[in-house]
């Protein structure tokens, strides 16, 4: 534990160096109004605080930048998200009143949204589909033989799938189909929907009426392999790849943000951890040691579905991203309950 001088300190220069990215020195610490000590003071207590790991100078004449620990002091200090600003808290609400459509398109805009926010790059992962209830189920005859399943999970996800009809089937016995159809299926995963015996359906053995062979086909291609990897969304790359000077160093995350299990991965070890925040090693990928990751858990009907986050430099803004990864996983899992 840190003295209370030694902690002020401390945070006058995280909070100097995440603005300037420039060694900080002690004249300068001294001029900060809540620490209110002498410079002479300051260097000792920065010395102090290099000799405990909190600190690093990177040169002999230069000032100091904060370590890992260093930061984590300062991460933890701040106690969790604050307010947002009311600016971008209006933003948020504008986005998500806005926002309508297939959930991939509105994972997809939320990246950009929670980008815009922090100036970094955002990821955010989709519920999956396997453990997903059908909230609603419709079916529409395209043609006589063609007809188009649309389905509503309870993640917020809007499946479609096309089921080709052994019969002419007019639009009263596809109606009557989808009828039944949403009667069996709605509160079922698609894997138990598939496995519908046609007791279940109402479905007499060898019955050959219209509306049972349509129900039989629609169940038949919504039981099928409809497996889906966790899908991950990614946008401000550019915004993140800014906050580097080495090339090398942006390039590397750049590759790690092409593939995607290694995202899912990445983020589900964070939150795994108990941890909102990683800095640096502590995301446990050494390439990612320059860099800082902040997660969320967002929640639909009460159930968690998926993960937001955002990466940028050990310097980001902490607080600022802290409070968008959780005002926007929050506003998103509403959005995704509400359907």
């Amino acid at each position: 534990m840190l003295d209370e001088r030694k902690a002020t300190i401390l945070r006058a220069v995280v909070t100097e160096y995440i603005e300037t990215a420039q060694p900080v020195g002690s004249s300068h610490v001294a001029t900060s109004p809540e620490v209110n000590v002498s410079s002479a003071t300051v260097r000792n207590a920065m010395a102090s605080l290099e000799t405990e790991g909190y600190l690093h100078q990177p040169h002999t004449s230069a000032g100091r930048v904060p370590t890992e620990k260093g930061y984590r002091f300062f991460v933890d200090q701040l106690g969790g998200p604050g307010r947002l600003g009311a600016s971008d808290s209006q933003q948020v609400r504008t986005f998500f009143a806005r926002t309508h459509g297939e959930i991939e398109q509105m994972l997809a805009d939320t990246t950009r949204l929670l980008s815009s926010l922090t100036r970094y790059a955002a990821v955010v992962v989709g519920p999956p589909h396997e453990v997903a209830t059908v909230r609603s189920v419709q079916l529409v005859g395209l043609t006589h033989r063609v007809a188009l399943a649309v389905i509503v999970l309870s993640n917020g996800a809007l499946e479609k799938h096309t089921i080709e009809l052994d019969l002419d089937a007019d639009e009263f016995v596809v109606g009557a189909a989808a009828t039944r159809l949403a009667a069996a299926s709605v509160g079922r995963t698609l894997a138990e929907v598939g496995s519908l015996t046609p007791q279940v359906l109402g479905v007499s053995q060898g019955s050959e009426a219209a509306v049972d062979r349509v129900l039989v086909a629609a169940v038949e291609a919504l039981g099928g392999d409809h497996r889906h990897e966790e899908q991950v969304f990614i946008g401000g790359t550019s915004e993140m790849a800014a906050a580097f000077d080495a090339v090398g160093t942006v390039s590397e995350i750049l590759r790690i943000l092409e593939q995607q299990l290694l995202v899912v991965n990445l983020l589900e070890d964070v939150l795994g951890r108990g941890l909102s925040v990683a800095i640096g090693r502590e995301t446990g990928n050494e390439a990612l040691a320059d860099c800082s990751l902040v997660v969320a858990p967002y929640v639909v009907d009460g159930e968690p579905a998926g993960t937001i986050g955002v990466l940028g430099p050990t310097r980001m803004h902490y607080d600022q991203a802290l409070s968008a990864v959780a005002v926007v996983a929050t506003r998103l899992g509403r959005r995704l309950s509400e359907g």
